[in-house]
């Protein structure tokens, strides 16, 4: 794998810009079309594309499996939290209302932030752990068998 120098190059410069992208989809999910399952899924193509080019091992240490683990809980966490914050509050479950009560404007766009944070950071975990889940079975044949 080593002899694929421009192929690596050009991998290490775009794992960055996809990440920027993927984070601008987070965060703009709300004004324009995008949120928390897209920049999930683009996020975790950075991490697929790395272990597609350098291999299975380097993007486990890069983003080691017990850290995909996490994150699938996390956002599922984040996700769970926001709607029993508004439970406590008195409101329905995954009422934005709760967040702002004042100004239910802002409340919606802080509910539907937690909300799409939690799922980006869920489908990011669950995408990356599908990838390590798939590349790291052993092949049924050999290369010199086919």
């Amino acid at each position: 794998m080593h002899h694929h120098l421009i192929l690596r190059v050009v991998t290490k410069m775009l794992v960055g810009t996809i990440i920027l992208f993927a984070l601008y989809v987070q965060f703009h999910g709300d004004f324009s079309p995008g949120g928390g399952f897209q920049a999930g899924v683009i996020m975790s193509v950075a991490f697929i594309l790395y272990g597609i080019v350098f291999g299975l091992s380097q993007a486990e240490v890069v983003f080691p499996p017990w850290l995909v683990h996490k994150t699938m809980a996390l956002g599922v966490l984040i996700y769970g939290t926001t709607g029993v914050f508004s439970l406590l509050l008195g409101y329905d479950f995954l009422d934005y209302g709760a967040f702002s009560p004042d100004h239910p404007s802002h409340g919606q766009h802080w509910g539907i932030f937690a909300v799409e944070l939690g799922v980006g950071i869920t489908v990011t975990g669950v995408m990356v752990g599908i990838y390590y889940a798939f590349a790291s079975r052993p092949p049924p044949m050999d290369d010199e068998d086919w």
